[in-house]
């Protein structure tokens, strides 16, 4: 097993049993606990499968600026619930309508329409609750642009933004630059927000910001080529969701846009520029570049 993915794996079981610790569970209901099927679906959705990639990207960005371990690992669970959050609302009917979410039934389809929003919101409120707490950082005002950060990426400037052109979008000619604009909110904010968090619980440099910034937009970007490749061509088994949506929905993608050749060779331009802006960092970054040159392989 190579390092990177012997560290892909150490991520996602420190990440699922601080996920685990961290989420509510049956024994904290008051009885009749007529809650219950909201903290099952809260597990449901968070505990089971999932690759961690986002978990990564922020566990490594705080190894660049020794960040201790705790702290790390809250901030990266915050993500983690956002992303979540924003998968289980992407599968309902009214957005991608996909019945299989990592290899399982979607949560609409396990717990009914109404309470997948439920948890969807329930995920995304507890994402800043744990950003709050002191355990993410002594200092308030980094707890602070923490919270403002993840609420940029997962709002109105980042996630929901990109959602809505996407929705916009379908089955409409959009020019390269809009679709690169769509990517970078949809799936690059809430990237970029990882990269970052490092930088953010360091209290680094405005240069050091703007670096892991550009990185993670530039990620975030050839991560959606590859997803929307994995859509086109790969299988359910493989993907761990259902695939060929992209393409009945008529979404705007790199894809359709410039063909798959030249949008993998768009992808592996960005790769070689996001892998320049780790320079800076020697060889605690060694791991974000093998990552980058990984999501460009990926199956799955």
């Amino acid at each position: 097993m190579s390092l990177l993915k012997e560290a892909l794996q150490h991520t996602k079981e420190c990440i699922d049993k601080t996920l685990s610790d961290l989420l509510p569970s049956q024994k904290d209901l008051i009885p009749p606990a007529l809650e219950a099927p909201l903290i099952e679906g809260m597990r449901y959705s968070t505990l089971e499968g999932g690759k961690r990639i986002r978990a990564f990207l922020t566990l490594e960005s705080c190894k660049l600026f020794n960040i201790p371990e705790e702290q790390a690992l809250q901030v990266a669970a915050a993500v983690e619930l956002v992303h979540a959050f924003s998968l289980i609302h992407d599968d309902l009917p009214a957005f991608d309508n996909s019945d299989l979410r990592r290899g399982k039934p979607s949560c609409h389809i396990k717990f009914g329409e109404s309470t997948a929003i439920l948890v969807g919101d329930a995920l995304l409120a507890y994402a800043f609750e744990i950003l709050a707490s002191a355990k993410t950082h002594p200092n308030g005002d980094i707890r602070c642009q923490l919270i403002a950060e993840l609420s940029h990426a997962a709002g109105y400037k980042g996630i929901c933004s990109g959602e809505m052109m996407d929705l916009a979008s379908e089955n409409t000619h959009i020019e390269m630059e809009t679709i690169v604009r769509l990517e970078n909110l949809k799936t690059g904010s809430i990237l970029s927000f990882c990269a970052r968090s490092g930088a953010i619980l360091a209290s680094a440099s405005e240069k050091d910001l703007h670096k892991l910034d550009a990185f993670g937009h530039e990620f975030g970007v050839i991560y959606q080529i590859t997803d929307d490749l994995l859509d086109l061509e790969g299988t359910a088994e493989e993907v761990g969701k259902c695939v060929g949506g992209d393409s009945m929905l008529g979404k705007a993608t790199m894809l359709n846009l410039l063909g798959r050749d030249a949008a993998i060779e768009y992808a592996h331009m960005l790769a070689d520029q996001a892998i320049q802006y780790l320079d800076n960092f020697g060889e605690k970054a060694n791991l974000l570049k093998e990552l980058v040159l990984f999501v460009l392989k990926r199956r799955s």
